[in-house]
């Protein structure tokens, strides 16, 4: 594989400075404005992207998450080792979601719910609704009394996701024990198998079961960005050359390979934005990563915002809304997050490993999720 004209990724990576994190934080906050209008009338379809796209701006925001996810924690994968790699997932996706699945169902959903207390803290579903979020990512369950009235009554409608991150961080497990992060070209070759895939749901069944779609998107894309870390050599990062793959996604938009075609660029868009040596001349990183938290109290602030003014707009709500979610993502970093990214030095061996690279880049620990 010849090296591609341009300055590379694995160049991008040796520069003082990357975007990785406000782009995190820019997903996030795109998650939350595309929610404001499924909340508000239980349907994507009113989202204004979601007719001109085929994905909302919330999906369109999660693509980008997993591209991040997957080209960071192969890294960290590739530059730890194993042992790093578990403590650092499990320490970076687990307190987070606890705290917020607890903090929902016993703070949020109790002065919510339209039982008296008592009954809502005695009543199976709450318990349900823990046990169901924190070992299935269920974000179809209810909680009792709570967000009954509004178009969807789900308190935890993003964590779906998780599933996905959490597979996909397995497989990157796998791929790490089996020897595949060092042949990077069979996982090329896995890459290829997974897009044909793809390609060929969309000329067999175009309008199947979206489950289906998801469960070969994310993993699509999660992929890419691990492969675009092993061949950072040769990938190129180019803001003309992304200027010009959205040309191509218009072109293709009627055709099957559109979104076949969407996935990849999107996988090496976001890169680009993150890496290009000209949109990282200066520091960008936020002082708090504020973008899991947000992720993942973004839904509940707006469902419990249409519950008490349900006959608001959508954007009305937004605003106040957003402001609230950013606070509680601000005292999710500092109090929970943080502190148990911090945890990674007593569980960790003193001494890592030295990184197969030398050069430097983005740390393992502020990895995305989504």
């Amino acid at each position: 594989m010849t090296r591609l004209p341009g300055v590379s990724v694995a160049q991008g990576l040796a520069g003082p400075h990357n975007n990785f994190g406000l782009l995190r934080l820019v997903l996030a906050l795109a998650v939350v404005v595309s929610h404001a209008f499924s909340v508000a009338t239980g349907r994507i379809e009113d989202e204004p992207w979601a007719q001109t796209t085929g994905f909302t701006l919330g999906e369109h925001a999660v693509n980008g998450f997993f591209a991040i996810s997957g080209f960071l924690v192969t890294m960290s994968y590739d530059r730890r080792g194993w042992r790093d790699y578990l403590v650092s997932r499990t320490l970076r996706i687990a307190p987070g979601l606890v705290a917020a699945t607890l903090v929902v169902a016993l703070g949020l959903g109790a002065a919510m719910t339209r039982l008296d207390l008592g009954a809502y803290l005695t009543d199976p579903q709450l318990r349900r609704f823990i046990t169901g979020t924190l070992t299935t990512f269920k974000s179809a369950s209810a909680l009792p009394g709570v967000f009954d009235k509004n178009p969807l009554p789900f308190p935890m409608g993003t964590v779906w996701t998780l599933k996905y991150e959490t597979l996909c961080y397995l497989g990157v497990l796998v791929g790490g024990l089996l020897g595949l992060l060092g042949r990077p070209k069979l996982a090329l070759a896995a890459g290829g198998l997974l897009l044909v895939a793809t390609l060929l749901r969309e000329i067999v069944t175009p309008d199947g079961p979206k489950g289906v779609e998801t469960a070969l998107r994310l993993p699509l894309i999660f992929l890419a960005g691990g492969l675009i870390y092993l061949f950072r050599d040769r990938v190129p990062l180019s803001l003309p050359g992304l200027a010009l793959g959205l040309v191509a996604l218009a072109l293709l938009s009627p055709t099957p390979l559109y979104k076949p075609a969407l996935y990849l660029v999107t996988a090496w868009g976001v890169l680009v934005l993150a890496l290009a040596p000209a949109l990282t001349r200066r520091r960008s990183e936020p002082p708090s990563d504020l973008s899991y938290g947000v992720y993942l109290y973004g839904w509940p602030i707006q469902q419990a915002s249409h519950a008490l003014f349900p006959a608001a707009g959508a954007m009305t709500l937004f605003w106040p809304g957003l402001l609230v979610t950013l606070a509680i993502a601000w005292l999710s970093w500092h109090l929970v997050e943080k502190p148990a990214l911090g945890l990674k030095r007593r569980l960790i061996a003193s001494e890592p490993p030295p990184p197969r690279d030398p050069r430097p880049g983005p740390t393992s620990g502020a990895a995305a999720s989504p």
